[in-house]
């Protein structure tokens, strides 16, 4: 994992980060603050594992999650831009997915939405399908690719 990588990354760019995460519960937010020293850059974090503290701490539209339900890129963007308004960050990554066991044919166990807003409220989605790997093993993922997608877009940045 990149954790201590996205915090000095976050840390020489000036940037302080915010998580919201449904489906991960928080590992995030651990994994960066298990790291002595991250208090600097590591903001706060949201879970939001119900719509209604979707709705609630994030301001997640109720019309966005009837239209496409919590596992969707639309509902990904709209915690993302949540955690961003509602913390002192410059970066928000947002997590929500169907970590298993079950899912559907139109929305399989495995498939997890991130959100990344930064800055001046660009946003960033993507859908990743992990596949029937099991709970724990979806939630690690996922914690993963969010730390690497914060990590990689910082880079991005900066070049």
């Amino acid at each position: 994992m990149s954790a201590p990588a996205l915090l000095n990354t976050a840390r020489a760019a000036h940037l302080r980060i915010a998580t919201a995460e449904s489906c991960t519960g928080g590992m995030i937010a651990a994994a960066l603050t298990d790291i002595p020293g991250s208090s600097d850059v590591f903001d706060r974090g949201f879970v939001t594992y119900s719509n209604a503290a979707k709705r609630d701490m994030l301001s997640v539209l109720a019309e966005t999650l009837d239209a496409h339900g919590a596992v969707s890129e639309q509902v990904a963007r709209e915690m993302a831009k949540g955690a961003l308004a509602r913390s002192d960050a410059q970066l928000a990554i947002s997590v929500t997915g169907i970590a298993g066991p079950g899912g559907s044919d139109h929305k399989p166990e495995g498939r997890v939405c991130f959100g990344l807003a930064y800055l001046n409220n660009k946003i960033v989605t993507q859908t990743i399908d992990f596949g029937a790997i099991g709970r724990a093993l979806v939630r690690e993922k996922s914690t993963h690719y969010a730390i690497n997608l914060m990590l990689n877009v910082i880079r991005d940045h900066e070049e």
